[in-house]
């Protein structure tokens, strides 16, 4: 699995750009999505990797309840 982030704005990139960004399931900035882990998905996120940001993600993480945000 792959956990994919939009991290820069893809208003100047190429229309292609944008259509594969929207392809992504991304349309506001900081947002991540989770997708499986297929070669049409890394050749996607390799033509945009300048805007996002991706990780690789273990089954085992998906099923961890998310931890509360600590402010001191």
């Amino acid at each position: 699995m792959l956990r994919i982030t939009l991290r820069k704005s893809p208003c100047k990139a190429t229309r292609r750009q944008q259509a594969t960004v929207r392809g992504l399931g991304l349309r506001k900035l900081q947002e991540s999505k989770i997708l499986a882990d297929t070669p049409a998905i890394r050749g996607m996120v390799g033509k945009v990797s300048h805007l996002v940001e991706w990780e690789e993600i273990s089954e085992s993480m998906l099923e961890e309840p998310p931890r509360p945000i600590e402010r001191n």
